[in-house]
């Protein structure tokens, strides 16, 4: 049913977009998601830096997006301000904004207390002679029971990705 609903959300986005489970097993899944935008590159790496513009409340520890800050720098913090401490979220591990690229390690949420690794690629790619890009992100995550976390996690993710998607639709 999550997933029908999801589907129909989708078909009705103004850019068509593209999200599933590439890959599953009993320690690991990959995610993948698709969306066409015009929003120019540098409007893609300012979005992604500002979290609290796009991020959804209802999925940080603070109940608040705007406690996010993402650090564009190798080694760089995604992390959350929590009262009298925090939170990190995710380390930038590739800044490369000539090859349109950013990529985290990202054990996000429930992910960190199984111990899984996972890995954020997020990318755009012009299309359309330059005049668009093509937004995408895989979400690989390997761990101890980490396959059985594929769909509640896709849910979020591909929750977050309409919502950065949208977001540079207005940029």
């Amino acid at each position: 049913m999550k997933r029908l609903l999801f589907a129909a959300l989708l078909s009705a986005a103004a850019s068509p977009a593209a999200a599933e489970v590439t890959a599953r097993s009993t320690d690991g899944f990959s995610l993948s998601y698709e969306r066409r935008i015009a929003a120019p590159p540098e409007a893609v790496l300012t979005a992604v830096a500002n979290p609290a513009a796009w991020w959804s409340d209802a999925h940080t520890y603070s109940g608040a997006a705007a406690n996010l800050s993402i650090d564009l720098r190798p080694g760089g913090c995604w992390c959350e301000t929590l009262p009298g401490g925090g939170v990190k979220h995710a380390e930038a591990v590739l800044v490369w904004p000539e090859r349109r690229m950013v990529r985290f390690d990202a054990p996000l949420g429930p992910l960190q207390g199984i111990g899984a690794d996972a890995v954020l690629t997020m990318s755009w790619t012009d299309t359309d002679g330059g005049a668009g890009r093509l937004l995408k992100w895989t979400f690989v995550v390997t761990g101890p029971g980490a396959g059985e976390m594929a769909d509640p996690v896709d849910g979020v993710m591909a929750e977050q990705f309409g919502r950065l998607a949208d977001h540079l639709a207005g940029a």
